[in-house]
């Protein structure tokens, strides 16, 4: 039994802990921490709702090494999972490596001041956690995370090579909202107007945003959606690590509505980055749209419909070509029932608690920095089919 910590206290955050209490024979002591201490307090009391467990809480701001050293010396957890804002992963990172803890998070480093998805700044860290003894765990949500799995367990079970990879999520699921996120409004509109970027025979070729399309027949009754080629930076890793791969390729689904609204919140200006002069103080457009937007995390008991998200993979196995699709569907109104979320907060959090539950059990192991296609897929494999994302699996005939 190990006690954790759990740095961000969002949509994602919530899931992760609710989950987490699910599991008291692994997870003995839960601290949740973050820059506001009511909404860690708001989860808290959900979960003793739900579970009858106790959560604690505190506060830190997560930019602050030394405020992060000083809660970490104060819990002294085994393991730290960071699920707070991407700008703040090496502070994070850089408080375990002073303070000898583990490290876990969803989603890879990114610059405050630059919408730049790159593992480059977190993979410097791998000398540095390995003399330390200690094991960094990048992007242990659904994509990248579950996705990256879903490959390993491919190369593992299904192919001697992989060609092609095509990552395919969609949300299709209906908040009721003329326009929200269903995460971070601030992270992914930064990612959603980001330039497109895909891997084809030895190089990344870049496109425009969302210039690229293609229409995809979703299973289980979801039908067929309208997908946007973007960069997603699970693709920078699995170049690297499966074998005979010629092309990777990320692809989401957005509504007309969504795409409209986004369209004219560009065009005067709200998605920018850059500071702006407002009554004489500096603001950042798009986080002040994060402020009058809908909390991502008040909207699950809104939203109905499901999700679904998977890898589209062609290879070769013994000598003949294979056409092979592994998803997972999730219904937003049941994870709303079980942990007060919806589906897209659930499919992140849902992983990050598993990757822990690994890193705590033994099953996964290792000293440095690692991303999940690099260890062992079946205990995770197993331990999604338990803890509320099933997946599927198809081989199409040639």
């Amino acid at each position: 039994m190990s006690k954790v910590l759990i740095i961000g206290a969002g949509g994602v955050g919530g899931v992760c802990v609710h989950k987490c209490a699910q599991v008291p024979e692994v997870f003995s002591e839960i601290v949740l921490a973050s820059r506001t201490i009511e909404k860690c307090d708001a989860i808290a009391s959900s979960v003793k709702e739900r579970t009858g467990r106790d959560i604690v809480t505190d506060t830190v701001d997560a930019d602050n090494v030394p405020e992060l050293v000083d809660l970490i010396n104060k819990h002294k957890p085994a393991l730290v999972i960071n699920l707070a804002l991407p700008y703040q992963d090496l502070t994070i990172m850089d408080a375990c490596l002073e303070t000898g803890v583990h490290y876990l998070d969803t989603a890879n480093y990114e610059p405050l001041d630059e919408a730049k998805f790159e593992y480059k700044w977190q993979w410097e860290y791998q000398e540095r956690f390995k003399e330390k003894g200690l094991m960094a765990l990048l992007g242990s949500g659904f994509d990248p995370g579950v996705t990256n799995v879903f490959c390993a367990h491919a190369m593992k079970h299904h192919f001697d090579e992989v060609h092609q990879l095509d990552i395919i999520d969609c949300n299709a699921g209906d908040h009721g909202h003329p326009f929200a996120t269903n995460f971070n409004p601030e992270i992914n509109i930064r990612e959603v107007t980001a330039n497109g970027r895909y891997w084809e025979h030895g190089e990344w070729i870049e496109t425009d945003p969302l210039s690229f399309s293609m229409n995809y027949d979703f299973p289980e009754g979801i039908g067929p959606k309208k997908c946007f080629l973007m960069y997603h930076e699970e693709l920078e890793s699995l170049v690297k690590h499966l074998k005979g791969l010629k092309r990777a390729r990320f692809w989401m689904t957005f509504s007309d509505q969504y795409l409209n609204h986004l369209k004219v919140l560009e065009n005067v200006g709200m998605t920018r980055i850059d500071t702006v002069k407002y009554n004489g103080q500096d603001i950042v457009p798009l986080r002040f749209l994060k402020e009058v937007l809908p909390e991502p995390a008040g909207l699950g008991e809104r939203t109905k419909g499901r999700t679904c998200i998977g890898c589209r993979i062609k290879g070769m196995k013994d000598g003949e070509p294979k056409d092979y699709y592994i998803y997972n569907i999730c219904d937003h109104e049941e994870a709303f029932k079980e942990v007060a979320s919806q589906a897209v907060s659930y499919t992140t959090g849902v992983p990050a608690m598993i990757g822990a539950m690994l890193m705590l059990t033994g099953k996964w192991t290792g000293e440095g920095v690692f991303n999940m296609e690099e260890l062992d897929p079946d205990p995770f494999m197993e331990k999604l089919n338990i803890h509320g994302l099933p997946w599927t699996e198809v081989t199409f005939k040639n």
